[in-house]
């Protein structure tokens, strides 16, 4: 049969998470019984098989997906929700990650060839996916449930295991290429289309249709794998190499994204925008609220906010630009019969660029002086100045909000460049008795250059503009007196005054370098125990053990320019400051493999897997510990059930990233602002006086819908404790070949929760269930604010509440021949059909503020990216009998879900459910050469929208979910010589 039915299955039935065999020399490959080590386990042995639920993806799903990125291949099992990727513009971190059960990518453990992976990045603690050699991968193990006890730290929702190729012989190179094509005809309820048609009327400059048919985000892949065997069998070493380039997609190329949609009455769509707009919004939130007036030159008007908002969403990135080099090699030498000696080297250079909409005066500034001669004299006194206060030079309040469209989007540009070493040897001293012993080293360097940001230092200069008296032409004062002679008038009081000049000036680039590394020892050993009498008196299979001891030390540093460390930047909400610290572990575990019962009636077989692992951190020790039961029950069924007590030790950023400000954007209007929810009974709890001067005002909510929040790390977290349980059964009945039915239930309890509460969070704890300590961290200004100037909301890293979610894995796979059916169709080849499904019954967050975050079938706000009750992957591929064309096809499926404290009235409250179907076709065009086509979201289906997506979404809806940039059509040619 051929090897295009091994499809997305389960492994477990199988027994097929094996490791790649040593090619052993002729003289004792007779002698040698194949061992083998599963995703879950350390021990060594030709029978073994997790009790833990395994799900397998295997190269050609790879292949038949048309992917380039393997996060993309991830996010659709229905195990795996959406973490970074290159849909991320707000918020990127510029690398890839992977989140089981949804409970975040830190408590997902990813490893290669069965060895952690280091930080990502300097911005962040997960695992970057970017440096997995996508062409050499042999398969990916993903393992739901706790197995801390077998590898440590992080592995609390389960493991994510890229098995790589180590005996690849011969020649391989391939290309792909791969684009976007949509048609746009959004006619979902709320009418986006006539809407921004409609704001097209009144303000042709921001908001356009889009063509009716795109083409967007062509990417290409070029990769390369030579492998060769020593002549005497005992070794191979294969070396890679591969490029990849994806263009970039704007928001405004799709219809649903044209413009940042918001609610009108909550039953209809209208576009929205921020208050920091162009020509600029000029106001003192009491006596004026004023832009330019276009049609009359040197005057005011009234700002509307319903016509002139800014449209910021056009020009965010929906797909990232991107650029991969990756390149190394894998070897293995057996240079004794006890010792096989490996290696492996890898490395990878990625870069992207994250594009958000123009920086701008934020309402930095705050007062102008009136006798600024960019002012006209009806400017002047629309904003209060007096001829008195003109003489004089006085200042006036005036907050002023403008985009710097001359300047074009924020550009945060990324990269990372990793490098990771291995060497190790392992091999069998006597009979029975294993080990492997591995040193690796991995560093990654990392950059990032923030570009076309206002420097509020500079924007302060060069909006006090005064009378030269030696030229009677406009200067800044800092000239004058000599403090920055650099400084450039920045005339926003006219439109198309903004010179280039005065852009260069006030524009400053952001710098942040960085690394992350990772030392790593472990020694491994393992032991047949049957001969030494270690044999249960029902069993013929002895007892097995592993043990062994590891020490491990992640660091990372970063350093920022003076504009970030001082948060000079305007569009970065505080300063960046850079950190250095690391963590140091030393752990020793233990493992063992008893066979209970065998071959007795109704028990083909029974056994319990037992772990127990100790680790020692710096401040800390934890405890994991676990406990698996398999029974056989026949050859037609197996039952199995594990628990396992998991841990999570705080991280390098947690512990150590410094304290300062950030942007807050989980919640849109201040609680005691105009709009919200709070009594004035509830604000006056807030620490300060004042609350009835401020209470109900507009001015309390943010232009920008983002808020003044403190974050930092605290070194004296403890560590996270989770109990997992899991019980299912796998049928693989006899009278129907080539069927495997696996149904497994899960449950993760997860408690002394690791984050920082988000700002609607302890708004919530504090003006609702006046929670006194939460309202102690909101530190309003005199004016009420918590947006601008001293105003903002305390936010520490702390371990409270916890996590839950629980629910039922399905897994199904059929492989036959078609002529078996009975359907006289004759040899008409072979097929395979694939189910894969998760029901998640619960997702729940305990905040630790006297409320919980219910999530299971909700999205938004406080969940977060979409989390459906049900979702499945379907695929069903067909191996025809000429020509060896494989044919494959399959439905994704997602759930509905509903948008929580959403009314229930709002046109965003309810998503219905979402179906993509997936079309790839495979044959060989030359001997050795074998060409792909496909289409994934062959319908070209449109996203759910919504108003709420804030930064865990892009373009009013979650791309890292749904397909949101219309069908992707791929091709590659894969030449094998």
């Amino acid at each position: 049969m051929s090897n295009r039915n091994l499809t997305v299955r389960s492994a477990l039935f199988l027994g097929a998470a094996t490791a790649a065999a040593l090619t052993l020399s002729p003289g004792y490959a007779a002698d040698q019984v194949e061992q083998v080590v599963v995703t879950g386990s350390h021990i060594v042995s030709p029978n073994m098989q997790s009790a833990s639920p395994v799900l397998e993806a295997s190269a050609l799903d790879i292949q038949v997906q048309g992917v380039t990125k393997i996060e993309d291949l991830l996010n659709q099992l229905p195990q795996v929700f959406a973490g970074q990727n290159a849909t991320v513009s707000n918020g990127a971190t510029g690398i890839s990650t992977v989140d089981l059960r949804g409970l975040g990518c830190d408590r997902t453990l990813v490893l290669l060839d069965g060895r952690r992976l280091p930080y990502g990045s300097m911005l962040d603690s997960c695992a970057d996916l970017n440096q997995i050699p996508s062409q050499l991968i042999e398969k990916v193990d993903v393992l739901t449930g706790g197995a801390s006890a077998i590898y440590g730290s992080d592995a609390i929702s389960g493991v994510v295991n890229f098995v790589m190729k180590h005996d690849f012989e011969g020649f391989q190179v391939e290309a792909q290429t791969g684009v976007y094509e949509h048609d746009n005809s959004n006619s979902a309820p709320g009418n986006i289309r006539n809407v921004i048609t409609g704001r097209a009327a009144t303000n042709p400059a921001q908001f356009k249709l889009p063509s009716d048919q795109v083409w967007e985000g062509l990417g290409t892949q070029i990769s390369a794998v030579l492998g060769v065997s020593s002549a005497n069998g005992k070794g191979n070493i294969t070396g890679f190499f591969s490029y990849r380039h994806n263009d970039p997609i704007l928001q405004s190329k799709y219809d649903y994204s044209a413009c940042t949609v918001a609610k009108q009455k909550g039953t209809d769509w209208t576009c929205g925008g921020s208050g920091t707009s162009y020509p600029g919004r000029f106001t003192d939130f009491s006596n004026f609220d004023l832009t330019l007036n276009s049609a009359k030159p040197g005057t005011f008007r009234d700002y509307d906010p319903s016509t002139d908002q800014y449209n910021y969403g056009p020009l965010n990135y929906y797909q990232r630009p991107d650029e991969r080099y990756a390149a190394g090699f894998f070897g293995h030498y057996q240079a004794a019969p006890f010792a096989d000696v490996y290696a492996q080297i890898n490395y990878t250079d990625y870069s992207t660029i994250a594009q958000i909409a123009p920086s701008g005066d934020f309402g930095n500034t705050t007062t102008i002086n009136c006798d600024n001669p960019l002012l006209s004299a009806s400017q002047s006194s629309a904003i209060g100045c007096t001829p008195a206060m003109i003489a004089s030079g006085a200042t006036t309040p005036m907050y002023i909000y403008r985009r710097n469209v001359e300047g074009g989007g924020r550009q945060s540009t990324l990269r990372n460049t990793s490098f990771r070493a291995l060497m190790g040897v392992k091999g069998e001293i006597s009979d029975g008795f294993t080990y492997d012993i591995t040193g690796s080293y991995a560093h990654v360097e990392s950059k990032q250059v923030y570009l076309h940001d206002f420097s509020v230092s500079r924007l302060t200069k060069a909006l006090n503009v005064v009378t030269d008296p030696s030229t009677g032409n406009p200067t800044c004062a800092s000239v004058l007196d000599k403090s920055d002679t650099a400084c450039v008038p920045y005339n926003i009081f006219t439109i198309g005054g903004v010179t280039q000049d005065a852009l260069n000036y006030v524009q400053i680039p952001l710098v942040q370098t960085g690394s992350t590394s990772q030392v790593s020892l472990s020694a491994n050993f393992g032991l047949d125990l049957t001969k030494y009498g270690f044999v249960s008196p029902l069993a013929k299979s002895g007892v097995q053990v592993a043990f062994g001891a590891e020490y491990r030390q992640d660091s990372l540093e970063s350093v920022t320019d003076t504009s970030f460390a001082t948060g000079d930047g305007a569009g970065q909400g505080g300063p960046t400051i850079g950190l250095n610290g690391a963590t140091h572990v030393a752990e020793g575990y233990l493992e063992a493999s008893i066979p209970v019962v065998e071959d007795a009636p109704f028990i083909k077989s029974l056994s319990a897997d037992l772990s127990y692992r100790f680790s020692s951190y710096d401040r800390i020790d934890t405890n994991a510990y676990g406990a698996q039961l398999q029974w056989t029950v026949n050859d037609d069924l197996r039952l199995r059930g594990s628990y396992e007590r998991a841990v999570r030790a705080p991280n390098v950023i947690e512990q150590f990233k410094a304290n300062g400000m950030n942007l807050d954007s989980s919640f849109d209007v201040d609680p005691c602002g105009k709009g919200g929810y709070a009594t004035l009974a509830a604000c006056q709890s807030t620490p300060g006086a004042g609350a009835a001067t401020w209470y109900g005002k507009d001015s309390l909510n943010s232009p920008a819908g983002q808020y003044n929040v403190f974050q930092g790390g605290v070194p004296t977290l403890k560590a996270e404790k989770a109990d997992t349980f899991t019980i299912g059964f796998v049928l693989t009945p006899q009278a129907v070949s080539g069927l495997v039915v696996s149904v497994d239930f899960f449950d993760v309890k997860l408690r002394n929760n690791i984050d920082a509460f988000k700002g609607a969070d302890i708004l919530l704890a504090c003006y609702q269930y006046s929670v006194a300590d939460q309202c102690a961290k909101i530190h309003r200004n005199p004016n009420g604010l918590l947006w601008t100037g001293t105003g903002y909301i305390e936010d520490l890293n702390v371990n409270v509440g916890g996590k839950r979610t629980s629910g039922i894995d399905f897994n199904t796979s059929y492989q036959f021949a078609l002529g078996d059916l009975g359907l006289g169709v004759g040899d008409a080849g072979s097929a395979s059909v694939n189910l894969t499904g998760t029901w998640m019954n619960k997702l729940t967050t305990d905040t630790g503020l006297g409320f919980n975050n219910v999530c299971a079938g909700m999205y938004g706000d406080r969940c977060g990216t979409p989390n459906p009750a049900w979702r499945h992957v379907l695929r069903t591929t067909w191996d025809a009998p000429w020509y060896d064309l494989s044919v494959s096809a399959s439905w994704r499926f997602y759930g509905g879900v509903k948008q929580l404290g959403a009314k229930t009235t709002a046109i965003d409250y309810r998503w219905p459910s979402r179906s993509y179907f997936d079309l790839s076709a495979a044959a060989p065009v030359f001997t050795g050469t074998t060409l792909r086509v496909g289409v994934n979201n062959l319908f070209d289906n449109d996203p759910p929208l919504s108003s709420v997506v804030g930064t865990d979404g892009n373009g009013n809806t979650y791309p890292q979910v749904y397909d949101s940039m219309g069908r992707y059509l791929f091709a590659s040619l894969t030449v094998n010589m």
